[in-house]
């Protein structure tokens, strides 16, 4: 690991090299993709820096111990060594996460679909307990939160809901909300109080940019229809909804949400781009043996990433193995519990895996 920490320290200095030299600063081109590289080099290289830094005053404590012949002098130095030596090892495990590889969506807003999936009415409503849940959680964060298209239940509930989460690092904490959730709850509807089960399934989509997806808009068809329920004026009055089919892959986004078809187009083919971009990438990961998958199922409640029990009042997150008993407070948009949890079990696997920038 030293030794990569040692040529990414030499790449940083060639950088800072390159950027002083008279032929690359007139290159406006060349001096943002080097100044790009340096920012990302930045953090981990300053770390690495204190790092050596601390290692090399841990060597002059230890040599004064061996050395040192007054009693107190020498006791001092091995506090110091003590004080160092926890410093430098923290620093090392520190390195070893900066060393990991960056999900580059991580900065990305977030685009999430809740569907409702087994369980009737009560699946429909507990899609909305959810979109609720996370509007808490983006609410908390300062992220802004926008409805891109739904369709109601009739009974206060969704069948399904698009939503965009705009705001700095939304993908890096919603990534982990993509599954199954399962609900254990006494329906509004149930006379004789029994307890049902029901599932949503979660999407969670980078927003991505066209220059990372290549799209072919030959290969879409648009097909534009009156919008309806919830909306603006031009509901059921003009053909401003939008419905995309991806005629390769048979995907369909459809968009009605915005005031005007230009809108409902423009977002409609963002989140077709979001799509492309994921099932490209899940591509890659079923190519590779040891990837773990992360997207949804059919639905069905054996396949389950979260169980939300409103008798017993606790979540449980079964990936991690993480419980909470205040179901309430998940419920207003407390995940970092689980979240953060399952950030570190990640990073443990990879690091475990030996997964390596």
């Amino acid at each position: 690991m030293l030794d990569k920490l040692a040529g990414i320290s030499a790449r940083y200095e060639e950088l800072e090299r390159l950027l002083s030299d008279p032929d690359v600063m007139n290159d406006y081109a060349k001096v943002a993709e080097y100044s790009k590289e340096r920012s990302n080099l930045q953090e981990i290289v300053d770390s690495y820096r204190v790092y050596k830094a601390q290692m090399d005053e841990l060597d002059g404590a230890r040599q004064l111990v061996d050395e040192e012949s007054d009693s107190d002098l020498r006791e001092m130095a091995q506090e110091e060594v003590t004080r160092l030596q926890a410093s430098t090892d923290d620093l090392y495990e520190q390195l070893k996460l900066m060393l990991l590889p960056k999900d580059l969506r991580d900065e990305k807003n977030v685009i999430m679909e809740i569907r409702a999936g087994a369980g009737g009415d009560e699946s429909g409503l507990f899609a909305a307990d959810l979109f609720r849940m996370y509007s808490y959680y983006a609410t908390a964060r300062r992220w802004k939160i926008d409805v891109i298209d739904q369709s109601e239940s009739g009974i206060g509930g969704f069948k399904e809901i698009k939503f965009e989460i705009k705001g700095h690092g939304a993908f890096s904490r919603l990534k982990y909300e993509s599954g199954v959730h399962r609900v254990q709850r006494v329906p509004e509807t149930e006379a004789q109080g029994r307890v049902h089960t029901s599932t949503v399934t979660v999407a969670v989509l980078a927003e991505m940019d066209e220059v990372d997806v290549e799209l072919n808009m030959n290969d879409v068809r648009v097909d534009v229809y009156r919008s309806g329920g919830a909306g603006g004026q031009s509901v059921n009055t003009t053909d401003s909804a939008v419905r995309m089919t991806h005629i390769p892959t048979g995907i369909v986004i459809a968009v009605q949400d915005e005031r005007s078809q230009l809108q409902n187009k423009l977002r409609a083919k963002q989140i077709l781009i979001a799509r492309l971009y994921e099932m490209e990438l899940e591509k890659q990961r079923s190519a590779q043996e040891n990837e773990r998958r992360t997207q949804v199922g059919t639905g069905d409640r054996s396949e389950k990433i979260r169980t939300y029990n409103y008798p017993q009042n606790r979540v449980t997150d079964h990936r991690i193995n993480v419980t909470s008993y205040n179901l309430p407070a998940v419920m207003e948009g407390a995940l970092d519990e689980f979240i953060d949890e399952l950030i570190t079990r990640d990073q443990a696997e990879k690091l475990a895996a030996g997964e390596t920038v």
